[in-house]
């Protein structure tokens, strides 16, 4: 066993990164008291004129909502939830931004207390599909995808069930992640890193709590498998079927969306999983569940995370898009 003494850090070199992470934590501070202050039709304009200057600061990300949006086209418009009548594609990315900072600015308003126009106005749908989940005493696993504003639906299920937990990315900002959890905790909200977060998910479960698992993202080929998303070979993660599969947990997909003004949060039946448990089966499991998020997109096409790079290592892999396989196919 070596004597040597643990490397301490550097006070001088981790100073400027604690100095730059406390100046962000008070912009943070700042602007969503700014949002938060001002009256929740006004707030939102205000927020919907920020998410349409994102793109500005930010044009790769367009670059990205853009080219996913285009891609995922001819899936959607062949869906029988797409409406002929959504706008071109540059424009419902357009609208996917102001939809996105209306979301900050809602967040806003809740970090700082404020609920009046944003949890008073949640609708609940198909609430009795969750009852009956919850009554097997088992927890449930909410399964859902970044649609709508999947954070104020998170707060809304722990404000109004009051056993929320939710598994997510801690902020590397310790300052922000401090404000955050503190708003969380407000509404009865905990949240579990997403690393090592196996434990706490089965504890809360057995305690009969609900497990919120965004699970819309693309994955490292060893934490998934390979499904179709919206035409296109993508990675996703096994966690929510084997999560369920070792607690006994009911599965619930349950999704928020914007309409008329108010927030829409609605719980789908429980998922029925199939009783192959090999790799083949689970696969079959996670394409099923994927389905329930592919229907939001159709249904909902400026209120999904387009700008996130879903379908990323997918075709180096080695699966081609669906596409190309057809046209190999084809030729």
């Amino acid at each position: 066993m070596s004597n040597q003494a643990p490397r301490v850090p550097n006070r001088a070199a981790v100073a400027p990164v604690f100095a730059w992470w406390a100046l962000q934590s008070a912009i943070f501070y700042g602007l969503t008291l700014l949002a938060s202050s001002l009256p929740i039709s006004l707030s939102r304009r205000f927020g919907a004129w920020g998410g349409a200057f994102i793109p500005r600061i930010l044009p790769r990300r367009l670059d990205v909502a853009v080219d996913n949006i285009s891609r995922a086209l001819p899936f959607m418009q062949a869906h029988p939830l797409w409406n002929p009548q959504n706008p071109p594609v540059e424009e419902l990315a357009h609208q996917n931004f102001r939809n996105l900072g209306r979301n900050l600015v809602e967040i806003s308003r809740l970090y700082h207390g404020r609920e009046e126009g944003v949890l008073d106005v949640i609708e609940l749908r198909g609430r009795e599909n969750l009852d009956r989940a919850k009554g097997k005493g088992k927890g449930v696993v909410c399964f859902s995808g970044h649609c709508g504003n999947w954070e104020v639906m998170a707060l809304a299920l722990g404000s109004i069930f009051g056993d929320g937990v939710v598994v997510a990315r801690r902020q590397k900002n310790p300052f922000l992640e401090k404000m955050i959890t503190r708003m969380r905790m407000r509404y009865n909200s905990r949240v579990l890193d997403k690393q090592g977060a196996l434990r706490g998910i089965l504890k809360a479960l057995k305690k009969g709590e609900l497990v919120g698992i965004l699970a819309d993202q693309a994955v490292l080929p060893e934490e998934g498998v390979l499904i179709e998303v919206m035409g296109r070979q993508a990675w996703a993660s096994k966690a929510p079927v084997i999560i369920a599969r070792a607690s006994g947990a009911a599965v619930v997909p349950v999704f928020i969306h914007r309409e008329e003004g108010r927030q829409v949060i609605t719980f789908h039946p429980e998922y029925r999983f199939s009783s192959d448990e090999s790799e083949a089966g689970i696969t079959s499991d996670i394409q099923a569940l994927s389905r329930y998020v592919e229907d939001f997109v159709v249904a909902h096409p400026t209120q999904w995370y387009w700008v996130h790079r879903r379908w990323k290592r997918a075709f180096a892999a080695g699966a081609a898009p669906l596409d190309e396989v057809a046209l190999l196919t084809a030729g």
